[in-house]
C-alpha cells in the first residue's frame, strides 16, 4: 500500500491542523465567552458583596484570605483565586481540554478531520496545546481583572498577610504569578483526566462532568482524615499550597509536592489518551 506522501507529494503531516486554526475555532465558541464573562464577573460580585454586607470576616472566626479582602487590589486579587481554587477554576480546566475532542465527535466531523488527514498523534497534539493555553489563559483572567476591580475599589498597594505583616508590591506581584503558575500545574491532572476522557465518549458533557466529578470526589476523599498520609496522593490534598506563596517567607514543599503529585497523574492520563484514541474506531 502507498504512503500518503506517495499518493499526495504536497502533503506535510506537521503542517495539517495548524495551532492557530485550532486556536480561532475554540475562540469562537460560544462557551468560551461564557466561561470568560463568569470569571470576568467574579471580581465584581466579590466587590459588590462587600459593599453590601461590609468588611468581610473569616469563616468560623478562622483566619485567611477573606479577611483582608479589601486591603487592597491585590488582596482582592489573592482572595479571588481563594474562593475560587476549589471548583471554579476546575471548570474552564475540564470544559476547554474535555470538549475539545469529544465535541468533535458529536458533530460527526471528526472522521472528517481524519480523512483530511490529520495524523491522529497531531490531532490530539493540537487540541490538547490549544485547551491547556485557554485553561492557562482563563487562570490569568480571574486574577488580573480582579487586580484591576480592587485597585479601583480599594486602592493600590502592598499584600497584606492575614496573620500579620504584608508583602511589597513587587514582592506581591510575582507571588501572584507564582500563585497562578502553580495553579495551573495543580490542574493538570484534571485537565488531562478531561481530555482522556474526551477521547473514549462521544458525549462533551460526559467528559467534562466527569472530569469535574471526579475532582469533587477526590476534594471528597481528602475530607477523610481516617485515610491519613494515603491523602497525599490526591491532587485535591495539595489544591490550597500556594497560599505558601503568600507568606513573608516563601514555602515550597507543599507546592513542589503538589505539582509532582498532578503531573505524575497527567502523564499517564495522558499516555492512556494518545494509545487509546490511536487504536480507536472513528466511526463518528
Amino acid at each position: 500500500m502507498s504512503s500518503v506522501t506517495d499518493a499526495a507529494p504536497g502533503y506535510r503531516a506537521r503542517h495539517t491542523l495548524p495551532l492557530r486554526v485550532e486556536a480561532v475555532r475554540q475562540l469562537r465558541r460560544r462557551r468560551t465567552l461564557v466561561m470568560a464573562v463568569v470569571l470576568a464577573a467574579l471580581p465584581f460580585v466579590l466587590v459588590a458583596a462587600f459593599a453590601v454586607g461590609g468588611a468581610p470576616e473569616g469563616r468560623d472566626d478562622r483566619i485567611n484570605l477573606m479577611t483582608t479582602a479589601t486591603a487592597s487590589g491585590a488582596n482582592l486579587a489573592a482572595t479571588a483565586l481563594f474562593v475560587s481554587a476549589a471548583f471554579l477554576l476546575v471548570l474552564p480546566v475540564a470544559l476547554f481540554c474535555g470538549d475539545t475532542v469529544a465535541s468533535e465527535a458529536g458533530w460527526s466531523s471528526l472522521r472528517y478531520l481524519l480523512a483530511a488527514p490529520v495524523p491522529r498523534a497531531r490531532l490530539l497534539a493540537s487540541k490538547l496545546t490549544v485547551g491547556l493555553l485557554f485553561s492557562a489563559a482563563a487562570m490569568v483572567l480571574l486574577p488580573l481583572v480582579a487586580l484591576v476591580v480592587g485597585t479601583v475599589a480599594y486602592g493600590w498597594g502592598p499584600l497584606r498577610i492575614p496573620t500579620g505583616g504584608e508583602l511589597a508590591t513587587g514582592v506581591t506581584l510575582a507571588r501572584l504569578g507564582l500563585v497562578v503558575a502553580y495553579l495551573f500545574l495543580s490542574q493538570l491532572v484534571t485537565a488531562a483526566l478531561a481530555f482522556w476522557l474526551s477521547t473514549v465518549t462521544d458525549a462533551p458533557l460526559g467528559a467534562v462532568g466527569g472530569a469535574v466529578g471526579l475532582t469533587i470526589v477526590g476534594s471528597v476523599l481528602d475530607a477523610v482524615t481516617a485515610l491519613g498520609s494515603w491523602r497525599e496522593f490526591l491532587p485535591a490534598h495539595w489544591q490550597f499550597a500556594w497560599v505558601d506563596a503568600l507568606q513573608p517567607h516563601l514555602e515550597w514543599g507543599g507546592m513542589v509536592k503538589g505539582t509532582a503529585v498532578s503531573v505524575a497523574y497527567a502523564l499517564v492520563l495522558l499516555a492512556l489518551a494518545f494509545r487509546g484514541f490511536g487504536r480507536k474506531d472513528v466511526v463518528s
